[in-house]
């Protein structure tokens, strides 16, 4: 299972972001916990200067807005 923290501060296109997330991974029948992430140390600590970010097993992997579907297939494959 891969753990996706997806990096902001509660907005819509964080939100969109983390159901886009589950919404593909559930197409692709990937098994994901995807965690939203607001607390703005924990944000800081993968050094985010824009959201929404996302993160996948600790790294990370996409920040600064909503990926679109190939990327995010593209992250859930890697």
């Amino acid at each position: 299972m891969k753990t996706i923290e997806v990096l902001g501060t509660g907005c819509k296109k964080c939100v969109t972001t983390a159901e886009q997330i589950a919404a593909v991974a559930g197409e692709l029948g990937i098994d994901v916990e995807v965690e939203k992430v607001t607390d703005p140390a924990a944000i800081m600590g993968y050094k985010v200067m824009s959201t929404p970010a996302v993160a996948i097993d600790g790294k990370l992997v996409h920040s600064g807005s909503v990926p679109d579907r190939g990327k995010i297939e593209t992250m859930l494959k890697g």
